[in-house]
């Protein structure tokens, strides 16, 4: 069993920046991979960003150059770094890990809304 709490999220004006942090409950050794998922209102989940932890990550077109993601492995922690927000950006962002046995594991989410 995994648990992952998240936080950072609120309301940001566009072009602000917030900083997601998900905190696993077990050591980032356990995982694959560590990223972030959202999901707008009306809309299917989708994947922002991914670290597979060998060194390569992953992100959604509509994110890059904005968003970006990184680890603490000592805190066993992923951090999702954005900046220059748009109100598209507006979701519900959940914390998701892949562990190396088999099983996924999310977030309760954070709600993250861009609005002037």
């Amino acid at each position: 069993q995994v648990h992952l709490v998240e936080s950072g999220g609120g309301l940001v004006q566009p072009g602000g920046s917030l900083r997601l942090s998900c905190a696993a409950s077990r050591s980032i050794s356990s995982f694959n991979a560590m990223g972030w998922y959202r999901q707008a209102p009306g809309k299917q989940r989708e994947l922002v960003a991914l670290d597979t932890m060998t060194g390569r990550t992953n992100y959604a077109d509509s994110v890059k150059g904005r968003f970006t993601i990184s680890r603490d492995n000592a805190e066993n922690t992923v951090y999702l770094q954005m900046n220059s927000l748009k109100p598209e950006d507006t979701a519900v962002y959940y914390c998701y890990v892949d562990t190396v046995w088999g099983l996924d594991y999310w977030g309760q989410g954070t709600q993250v809304t861009v609005s002037s």
